[in-house]
């Protein structure tokens, strides 16, 4: 029986090559920014080499080692962000955006399926979220429609974890509604009241619920991520 041929991951450049095509495709703008990061630091670098070292060759050494790195470093950072903006631009509104900015944006102790609690015809769907904030159920797709499913599922939470603090976001884009944009980020900035061992025991209630459903066509968070800074 042949064996299939192992799949060789791409080198580091070369994902940063492919994220920059990206980028520069949905936002132009990004090289102006990028050049700037990393041109401005290098030229104050330079002037800095120049003035400060005297022509000590170990210091023009170690200055221009700092300078270009420092500057590398800077429009990569910048780079990352424009990326991420790009990355989002292209999954805003699609079903499944949600759980793509779950499994692979959360930080600071929050954590996320991919894959929603709860989808109705219209391909509205809640996700579910556990962090130091507490739970947080997450809609996507017109508020209205979701707002009942939402209100199905804090029951539920409130059985399974009595007590837990849970936060209700609406990823709708109405005026109301959370960007997705802005997702991770809200879900960081809420007041924690949990600790991580608490965390963990609320997780494990949850997922003990064992409900998962399959992600809403659309996108495949497995391909399309918000990269992380």
């Amino acid at each position: 029986m042949a064996k299939n041929p192992i799949e060789k991951k791409p080198s580091r450049v070369k994902q940063l090559v492919g994220i920059y095509k990206m980028t520069f495709k949905s936002d132009r703008k990004s090289i102006l920014w990028v050049s700037l990061a990393a041109g401005v630091p290098l030229v104050l670098g330079v002037i800095a080499t120049l003035t400060l070292t005297n022509g000590d060759p170990v210091g023009i050494i170690l200055w221009s080692v700092t300078t270009v790195l420092f500057s590398f470093l800077l429009g990569l950072i910048v780079m990352s962000r424009r990326a991420e903006k790009a990355a989002y631009a292209q999954i805003e509104g699609q079903p499944g955006a949600v759980g793509a900015v779950l499994r692979s944006a959360l930080r600071r102790g929050w954590t996320g399926n991919e894959q929603p609690i709860a989808v109705n015809r219209s391909m509205d769907a809640v996700y579910r979220a556990v962090g130091p904030g507490g739970v947080a159920l997450i809609g996507e797709g017109s508020k209205t429609r979701v707002a009942q499913m939402i209100a199905d599922e804090r029951k539920t939470v409130q059985r399974i974890a009595p007590g837990v603090e849970i936060i209700t976001i609406m990823v709708t884009g109405g005026e109301d509604g959370v960007p997705i944009t802005k997702l991770a980020a809200t879900l960081q900035k809420s007041k924690r009241t949990l600790n991580r061992n608490e965390i963990r025991t609320v997780r494990n209630r949850l997922s003990s619920l064992g409900k998962s459903l399959p992600i809403p066509k659309g996108i495949d968070p497995r391909r399309m991520r918000a990269p992380r800074r």
